[in-house]
């Protein structure tokens, strides 16, 4: 492969910046543009250790004095050999040196292809380079970890559990058929159901993981309900950390949604504060109503903000009927000194774990609230957890072949008839790794990246 440089830290001024190359050339060219204050040249220092010396520019003019580091291939993030520049963040100074190491003979890289060229060398598997975006765009501590942990291999290696039961049992039936005259024991039916029921049960709960990852990715779309000056505003503001929202005595200030993300209780939700809920004569405010009420059907969480419990029943079982996760806040608790939600004034709608009194003002309370949405959004295991939807499209087309195979034994299919759905599951989980490699797939995924990764 051709070898090709970009700059691989965000743009914008930084105290450190960095330049990388990787291929063939990846040596000679960084010769071309950095000379080590030792005298030697970069490719005779020894691997994996910082070089102090001088960048140069496309004219051979001093621009930085930095550090460099060389990797062999095989043992480098793209497998091949490749050089790190570990400059000043300028980016004056990074453009220079991009434009020097073109001039050298590199070529700029697309989005995405450093870690493509890993992929490519055997040095990540797909899950492996999906997490690698996933922890570059990871907006909470639980998305993060996720991601270094499928990084590590978490994923990988619960898929290939899965993937290498069934691989066993659709080589063993393949070689009994070719080789009649070995000594190879026959498959039991018992063997053949204790692998697809174990394969079935790994995948169901592996495919249950989405709803997790769409969570750790992209966040919890999240209504804030109530009537008028009820404090909805405030609250939002006390949670996203600034005066994000308007907010007056004046009953209606808030005309339209108003959005912002926060993390609460380790869960990203992707806040939007509605008009109070009330009839009005004011057009511009039904306006805003008919607003919070779509806000409500669109969201996966409810935020139900009370002041009087005895006068906001009608919108409590308005949350209680739509049947997606709710939390009733009982607000300004610094004002009525109320520790605590009176449930029995409520009716039957509203769960005791589900129920928190806060202040806004002086953020009594929020903390209870951060531990309810924990409960209702639980972290998971880490690294085991999927989070696109191309690994849940794989995951449930791996399921249904299971399944069927599982329903073809049932119905007195013959072995071979049950492997065909078993080869088939085999192809969907090897996409998932990699395995069934197809070009359109691959660059559908590396796509997404960003230039230096």
């Amino acid at each position: 492969m051709d070898t090709i440089a970009a700059i691989s830290t965000a743009a914008g001024v930084s105290a450190i910046g960095i330049l990388r190359i990787s291929g063939e050339e990846a040596l000679p060219v960084a010769d071309k543009v950095f000379r080590p204050a030792d005298g030697r040249r970069l490719s005779e220092a020894p691997r994996r250790q910082m070089v102090l010396g001088m960048l140069l520019d496309r004219e051979g003019r001093a621009i930085d004095r930095c550090l460099a580091v060389a990797f062999a291939a095989g043992h480098s993030y793209t497998g091949e050999d490749s050089v790190e520049f570990h400059c000043h963040g300028s980016p004056v100074v990074l453009q220079e040196g991009l434009e020097a190491l073109l001039a050298a003979g590199a070529r700029q890289a697309a989005g995405g292809e450093f870690t493509k060229r890993a992929f490519l060398h055997g040095r990540l598997d797909l899950t492996q380079a999906e997490a690698v975006i996933d922890l570059i765009e990871a907006e909470t501590a639980q998305g993060a970890r996720n991601a270094v942990e499928q990084l590590g291999g978490s994923l990988r290696r619960q898929i290939e559990g899965v993937y290498d039961q069934l691989l066993e049992m659709a080589s063993r039936f393949y070689a009994i058929v070719d080789y009649p005259d070995e000594d190879i024991e026959e498959l039991e039916r018992g063997q053949i159901e204790a692998v697809l029921q174990q394969a079935k049960g790994e995948l169901v709960a592996l495919l249950a993981t989405y709803r997790r990852g769409k969570v750790l990715k992209s966040g919890v779309p999240t209504a804030i309900l109530g009537r008028p000056n009820v404090g909805k505003s405030s609250l939002l503001n006390a949670l996203v950390g600034f005066d994000r929202a308007i907010v007056t005595d004046v009953p209606g200030t808030t005309r339209d949604t108003v959005e912002e993300k926060a993390v609460v209780g380790g869960v990203l939700l992707r806040l939007m504060d509605t008009a109070g809920i009330r009839e009005t004569e004011d057009q511009v405010e039904r306006l805003g109503v008919e607003r919070s009420r779509q806000a409500m059907e669109q969201a996966e969480l409810l935020l139900v903000v009370i002041e009087q419990a005895q006068e906001d029943r009608t919108i409590i079982r308005q949350a209680a009927e739509t049947g997606k996760p709710w939390i009733c806040i009982l607000s300004k608790r610094d004002l009525t000194g109320l520790r605590a939600v009176d449930l029995g004034m409520l009716g039957d709608d509203i769960q005791p774990d589900a129920a928190v009194s806060v202040s806004s003002v002086t953020g009594e309370g929020i903390e209870e609230l951060e531990q309810a949405v924990a409960r209702l959004f639980p972290a998971g295991t880490a690294g085991q957890i999927l989070t696109n939807p191309r690994q849940a499209e794989a995951i449930e087309r791996a399921l249904a072949a299971v399944s069927a195979a599982w329903e073809a034994l049932e119905g007195g299919m013959t072995p071979d008839a049950v492997l065909t759905d078993v080869e088939s599951g085999l192809h969907a989980l090897g996409e998932l790794t990699g395995k069934t490699l197809r070009e359109d797939l691959v660059a559908r995924i590396f796509e997404r990246f960003c230039v230096g990764k």
